[in-house]
């Protein structure tokens, strides 16, 4: 029998431009307090070539930063006798580091805040599981007469699921449902609405935490947007919503959904008129990998289409049937090679734009959304093209932060060469390991 480990250490983690976890083990004590890492880690691709990304200073000596920790905000992990905490970058004096998608995420809830509102966030993951044969290679998870929705041995016979559910109640990451989604071996996991901050902390921690879990079951969780051609695609879907802060309204919804379009008050339709003003851009940061775009397309219910709808899944912005509390905007484009802090950070700063600027809402969708009846516009085709309509977004591009977008541009277009080098099985493969 494993002994626990002794004494208590903590996990110091943090999100990169990758959207790959990476932190330290050291001692557990119950005060704030920073781990030290290279800056240059934001150079860094897939492939671990060192780049010399806006930045990342891989040109300047390779100084460090510090991922910042609140002790208070440390949590139960998933290992023996370890906690977890997720922490904000700052640079080697201290000053917030531009890259960190943390910081980008609450300096949109500031923002936000500052208008009055509260951000509240939920957010849907989905996933395909693959054994890992003796050899190391990958096949697709045996889940015998699986379908959309199921539960039990039949949707999960290894039982990985089972464990995930156990280590998330213990961890206290609050699952909402869980369940096989359309294709198989394919899973939806989502976790329960909350505070913009802590929803983000939640799901990456969670995912991270999903991934070892199956890994430990002989499976590899990937959340790649398409790791199986013939199959559909994996999406991160954001939810949210907005409270009142402050007088007679505190604590309320002020975002208002049901069936009547005319219905919507004025800042949801603003919500909505910035996410499909800024529909393009968003596309560069929500979907970061060649591989998001054979998600991406018309007749996926993927997010491609600038439109919207009441309780339509073909839509990309869908507003939610529910009025009162339960009401909310869901943002269908994501993926899972996004950084979830940058990826929700960009959809609340276009949400907040189009309150700010007055853009003009397009029609609701009528039609089914699958052929773009009455939108005539979707995402662009490539990943390369995406990034040169998310530079083309002065507005999306200084909310952001540009030091943060200058370095995502730049790392991601190294990638777009290195996919291309590589046939489109093995490009695929590549993402599947790491994504």
């Amino acid at each position: 029998m494993t002994q626990p480990l002794s004494p208590e250490r903590l996990r110091v983690l943090f999100c990169d431009h990758l959207n790959i976890v990476r932190g330290k083990y050291v001692p557990w004590r119950s005060r704030d307090g920073a781990a030290r890492f290279c800056r240059g880690t934001f150079g860094v691709g897939y492939d671990k070539d060192l780049l010399p990304a806006p930045g990342s200073t891989v040109l300047e000596g390779l100084p460090d930063m510090e991922a910042v920790y609140e002790a208070a905000a440390a949590r139960p992990g998933w290992e023996a006798n370890t906690r977890v905490v997720m922490c904000d970058l700052r640079d080697n004096r201290g000053a917030p580091l531009p890259q960190c998608g943390r910081g980008a995420l609450k300096r949109a809830i500031a923002d936000w805040q500052a208008l009055g509102y509260d951000p509240m966030v939920g957010i849907e993951l989905e996933a395909y599981a693959f054994q890992i044969e003796p050899d190391g290679s990958l096949k697709p998870y045996d889940t015998p007469s699986s379908h959309v929705y199921a539960t039990g041995p039949f949707a999960d016979p290894r039982g990985f699921t089972d464990a995930l559910w156990a280590q998330a109640a213990a961890c206290g990451l609050p699952i909402d449902s869980l369940n096989t989604e359309y294709d198989s071996p394919q899973y939806e996991l989502t976790l329960t609405f909350d505070h913009a901050l802590k929803a983000v902390d939640d799901i990456v921690l969670f995912r991270l935490m999903a991934r070892e879990v199956a890994f430990k079951h002989g499976l590899l969780l990937t959340f790649l947007p398409k790791p199986l051609p013939a199959q559909g695609g994996s999406g991160v879907h954001v939810n949210f919503s907005l409270r009142h802060r402050a007088g007679a309204q505190a604590g309320r919804n002020a975002i208002n959904g049901g069936h009547d379009p005319a219905a919507l008050n004025e800042l949801t339709r603003a919500c909505i008129a910035g996410l499909l003003h800024h529909h393009g851009a968003l596309s560069g940061l929500a979907a970061p990998c060649v591989n998001s775009y054979e998600r991406l397309k018309p007749a996926t219910l993927s997010g491609y289409w600038r439109n919207w709808g009441i309780d339509h899944r073909n839509v990309t912005v869908r507003v939610s049937a529910e009025d009162g509390p339960a009401a909310r905007l869901e943002h269908r484009m994501g993926d899972g090679a996004a950084n979830p802090y940058t990826l929700v950070a960009a959809v609340l700063q276009a949400a907040r734009l189009g309150l700010q600027h007055g853009h003009p809402l397009p029609s609701m969708e009528t039609g089914d959304g699958l052929t773009g009846q009455d939108a005539t516009e979707g995402v662009p085709g490539t990943l390369g093209a995406a990034l040169d309509a998310l530079e083309a977004d002065a507005e999306l591009v200084q909310a952001l932060g540009a030091g943060l977008v200058a370095n995502h541009v730049f790392m991601k277009r190294d990638e777009i060469t290195k996919t291309a080098e590589r046939d489109v099985i093995g490009a695929r493969d590549f993402y599947i390991r790491h994504v």
